[in-house]
């Protein structure tokens, strides 16, 4: 692929041109895949509407991009190697050849259940080959697929179809996660009680665990692709039609429905795959993400196989069967380049070196990190104990609105430091901006992130909701995109993110939306009132605060406490559960009513030498009662 750097000059030079030039910098990196009618424009954009569009009124199908433009070249090498749960079950290695095939299979097996072009189809599934097999045939017939990561609860779930209108959801009987098994199916069945636009579930025996069957409305995989030919003329698509809907947290209690299209999303994600990571042909890839979020769909699925590679996904944790099991793996598939999360580092960081010291990792070559800034103790483990001090780590910054990397190392190119994301993609203009939004700020500078010139792979819209899409991201900073993220820019250029300016805390790599929390905390009948705030976790990141007033003051706070952790667990999902719950008589709040996060923040932090000024407060004596209590 051109324009990919294989110098730190090489990179500079690509960045000018993207910049100076980037109609042409991104015709040119358009051109290397297969396009049924070329564009008739690069780019449109109006950022004040906001309005874009990228190789306007080409036609393509971007499962071809991903699989039939590599059969002849490396139609026997693996696309995807699938590693189990349970390292006692044999892998799955899946050649681009029978990828295919399984994909044109189920995508005549959606077809004949009636999904076209333009339906919504929901996926909710365990992270197995099936589950790529599904986004692609939905993909092959121009279905638009929503996955919904599996760790979901049924009401999250049952919002999701619904704001999309999903015509069929997929699933499996159940998913297993190191010791668990989760029955989704069960959690299938609760959630489509409220979903009437579901017409077909299609189910894969993963558990073989008992489950309701509904007829008419659910299949068994197996017996839904039986005698299905695995040939599939791909549906003919727009560079902008929908490719997908992936929902993320917001500020308010409602998900955003990110739109993703076709044409510039397929450019993107296999340009920044090959650019950041340094992919070589026959490198072995893993990206230890699940499909349910973006990094899933970009860099384990699309990115990826667009650019030929053979990527890993991997259906269990890092903590089963013992606390080495990347490094089995690692070992075991001889992998080059690995991708995970600051999270995982952190919890494996605290383990007996002797986990890491036991496997080979000889065979890593790049390592990288994805959903939260790294802090600077993790990234010198990460450095010295896993890549030995020769592997370089990719720090990649972006995020689900964004689709693909905007801030990264250039593997082994760009020179590190350590917790900084260090200098833009090709193609991504950054300014800082400070925090009234009216002057761009220059180096050596902390404040808010701002992307001033349109990339290909940013979504076009929240689903159903183009309003909020325009007041979530280009309301703030007139004529910009508003990442929603504070950052330092040192002297050098250098951009080092400082975690979220809105209400949403990023807790071990997922985003969690304070009022979504909130929401559901307060569906206790005793509960009169909830903030949701976030503090540093030395695992997680960040971890969920939450400083709650009763109506009554609870007879068992212990009983209380775990009532409201099963209604968050079961209303939002197990990953949204506090970590600490306060009980308050009260929350600070200004003489309007609002409430005073800042404060809150603050406390939960344990910065409470400097907690402003508090006397304008409505009820200024609630503080000292709050740095007075506890919360377990």
């Amino acid at each position: 692929m051109k324009n990919i750097s294989r110098s730190f000059e090489d990179y500079l030079k690509s960045y000018r041109r993207s910049i100076e030039q980037p109609e042409a910098f991104w015709e040119e990196l358009g051109a290397e895949f297969r396009w049924r009618k070329k564009w008739d424009r690069v780019l449109d954009w109006d950022f004040m509407k906001p309005e874009v569009k990228w190789f306007v009124g080409g036609k393509l199908n971007i499962t071809e991009n991903c699989l039939d433009r590599h059969l002849e070249t490396r139609g026997d090498q693996n696309a995807i190697i699938w590693e189990p749960n349970d390292p006692g079950e044999e892998p799955a290695y899946i050649t681009y050849r029978e990828l295919h095939s399984k994909v044109c299979q189920f995508a005549n097996t959606l077809k004949e259940q009636g999904i076209k072009k333009g339906d919504r189809v929901c996926i909710y599934m365990p992270m197995v080959p099936e589950l790529t097999v599904s986004v692609l045939a939905c993909a092959r017939i121009g279905a638009i697929h929503s996955v919904v990561f599996a760790g979901f609860s049924s009401r999250s779930l049952m919002e999701r179809i619904n704001d999309a209108s999903c015509k069929m959801i997929i699933t499996a009987d159940g998913g297993y996660r190191g010791d668990k098994i989760t029955g989704l199916k069960d959690i299938v069945d609760e959630a489509l009680v409220d979903c009437p636009s579901i017409e077909k579930c299609i189910v894969l025996k993963r558990t073989g665990q008992q489950i309701e069957f509904v007829e008419g409305r659910d299949l068994w995989w197996d017996e839904a692709i039986e005698g299905k030919i695995d040939i599939c003329e791909p549906e003919i698509m727009d560079s902008e039609d929908m490719l997908f809907i992936l929902y993320t947290s917001g500020s308010t209690g409602k998900p955003k429905g990110m739109v993703h299209t076709c044409g510039g999303y397929m450019v993107y994600t296999a340009y920044t795959f090959l650019n950041a990571f340094q992919y070589k042909e026959g490198d072995i890839y893993w990206c230890t993400a699940d499909v349910g979020w973006i990094t899933g769909h970009s860099y384990i699925i699309y990115g990826p196989l667009a650019a030929g590679a053979t990527s890993m996904m991997f259906e269990g944790v890092p903590s089963w069967p013992g606390m080495d099991r990347f490094w089995e793996v690692v070992d075991k598939h001889r992998v080059n380049i690995f991708y995970t999360a600051p999270t995982a580092i952190r919890a494996l960081e605290k383990c007996d070196p002797a986990l890491v010291e036991r496997h080979d990792l000889s065979s890593l070559r790049v390592l990288g990190t994805v959903g939260e800034p790294i802090n600077e103790e993790a990234w010198h483990w990460y450095h010295d104990m896993i890549g030995k001090g020769r592997c370089p780590i990719v720090d990649t910054y972006w995020q689900t609105e964004t689709g693909g990397f905007m801030i990264s190392p250039i593997a082994g190119i760009t020179p590190t430091k350590p917790a900084f994301a260090t200098l833009p993609m090709p193609g991504i203009v950054p300014a800082v901006m400070n925090e009234d939004g009216k002057e761009e700020i220059g180096n050596g500078v902390e404040g808010r992130l701002c992307i001033k010139f349109p990339w290909p792979s940013m979504a076009r819209t929240i689903y159903g909701d183009h309003q909020r899409f325009h007041d979530t991201y280009f309301s703030g900073f007139p004529n910009k995109y508003f990442t929603g993220d504070g950052c330092r820019r040192d002297e050098e250029g250098y951009y080092r993110i400082t975690g979220r300016v809105d209400d949403v805390i990023i807790v071990a790599g997922h985003n969690l939306g304070t009022a979504e929390i909130e929401n559901a905390i307060d569906e206790h009948e005793n509960v009169c009132e909830t903030a949701v705030v976030g503090y540093p976790h030395d695992i997680k990141g960040n971890a969920v605060h939450a400083f709650v007033n009763c109506f009554h003051p609870p007879k068992d706070e212990d009983d209380l406490r775990q009532e409201i952790l099963t209604l968050v667990s079961r209303i939002v999902g197990p990953i949204a559960k506090p970590e600490r719950i306060q009980f308050v008589s009260g929350l600070p709040k200004t003489r309007s009513g609002k409430i005073m996060r800042r404060i809150l923040r603050k406390i939960a932090e344990g910065n409470t030498g400097d907690l402003g000024d508090t006397s304008t407060l409505l009820n200024p004596e609630i503080v000292d009662e709050i740095l007075g209590g506890n919360a377990l």
